[in-house]
């Protein structure tokens, strides 16, 4: 057996995070990525990250999470040399990843259009912030300007807080899951059609597709969403202080419920109904938050858990990375040895799933800088006095 994207070769022109993210998925179930950057202008996820030292050797931690079963090959496209090493990749390729400003790369005649021209087949992935047209169609962003626009901020944190930015890059991480997942069906398509497709993915349907059942909801009911704190509609549906520290509760579903007031002694809050434990959640609430301060947030979940109702203590993301379910997931990918240019032990995420065989795995570190200029262009047919004059030219850096 082999993992899916074996013998797929894919294009990937794009920087920071949504766009590598969807590649990266690609690369760790077998596809052949050639991250393309312009050496004067690399990634700028190379540059980002707590670690300084690393981003002054454009190898910062921002490039290390997605950067894995990667070559690199730096090429100055707006160079007509380097369109033409760009047009001689795309004649082998079966997808393409951009994520610069709509029309940019049309502009230099690398558009899917034109790419079209010389290989049909090809799954060209265009993301960008609103979309390739529309009136904002020109204009540019990050994750953090996404969620201020499209809402995400305004529904989180509470009265007191006011809006918070999400703390991960969630429509970044969203959008690059989704462009893998959008390449798949494409790739899928292609194998039954023979036809190729330009996909457009923007970050802004990806904040309002992570929003979905309170958009549903709000437009349905006329209602103004507000914070969507952790007091859902359920009193057991909660967080509330342990002895020790925050608990969240789960015990959502009817089942859950009952099982949750017999387990604690008072099955006359049993067996309700969802609208009579809306009409008393204040009332339930009372009670849970005197009941939930006789244990610890410990004990409070193993003791929930064990009885199958869902519940965990607040952890900080540092001790919830040592639980021995993330391990034992395969979550997290560790180079013991560091790789070129890293040194030291760094960890990195892999995917967020599993195969029963073949599945995600890491097999090469993130690539330095240019790292596989000479090997890409020899498998494209340059020869060695080719590639010095590329190089001497800074066509490649």
């Amino acid at each position: 057996m082999s993992r899916p994207f074996e013998g797929i070769n894919v294009i990937d022109i794009t920087h920071v995070l949504a766009g590598p993210f969807s590649t990266y998925q690609l690369a760790l179930l077998g596809a052949n990525v050639v991250k393309v950057e312009n050496p004067e202008d690399p990634d700028q996820a190379r540059n980002t990250g707590p670690d300084h030292t690393l981003n002054n050797k454009n190898m910062g931690t921002g490039f290390l999470t997605t950067g894995s079963n990667k070559r690199s090959l730096t090429v100055n496209l707006k160079s007509k040399a380097g369109q033409k090493i760009l047009t001689e990749l795309a004649k082998k390729a079966d997808v393409i990843v951009e994520n610069y400003r709509a029309g940019a790369l049309a502009s230099l005649g690398l558009g899917y259009e034109d790419i079209k021209q010389i290989n049909p087949g090809i799954i060209y992935c265009s993301l960008t912030a609103w979309g390739q047209d529309g009136p904002r169609g020109q204009q540019t962003a990050y994750d953090q300007v996404i969620q201020g626009y499209s809402g995400i901020m305004s529904i989180t944190g509470n009265s007191e807080t006011g809006p918070l930015r999400c703390g991960p890059q969630l429509i970044d991480f969203g959008t690059g899951t989704t462009a893998a997942f959008s390449i798949a069906s494409a790739l899928f398509h292609r194998e039954r059609t023979g036809e190729g497709q330009h996909i457009d993915g923007c970050l802004t349907d990806m904040a309002f597709v992570l929003m979905g059942a309170q958009i549903t909801g709000a437009m349905r009911t006329g209602r103004k969403l507000g914070y969507q704190t952790p007091d859902r509609g359920q009193a057991t549906h909660s967080e509330y202080m342990a002895k020790d520290g925050m608990l969240m509760m789960g015990a959502s579903n009817h089942r859950q419920h009952s099982r949750f007031w017999k387990l604690v002694g008072q099955p006359e809050r049993a067996n309700k109904s969802y609208d009579y434990r809306r009409e008393h959640r204040a009332e339930e609430a009372k009670v849970l938050k005197e009941l939930i301060t006789t244990r610890t947030a410990q004990e409070w979940e193993d003791f929930l858990q064990d009885n199958h109702i869902p519940a965990a203590r607040q952890r900080t993301v540092e001790e919830a990375i040592t639980d021995p379910q993330v391990k034992h997931r395969g979550t997290f990918h560790r180079y013991e040895d560091g790789s070129p240019q890293v040194e030291g032990v760094y960890t990195v995420p892999v995917a967020a799933f599993k195969y029963k065989s073949d599945g995600p795995k890491i097999e090469s570190p993130p690539p330095t800088l240019g790292q596989h200029n000479e090997e890409v262009l020899k498998e494209l047919g340059y020869q060695e006095e080719e590639i010095t004059h590329l190089r001497n030219t800074k066509v490649i850096g």
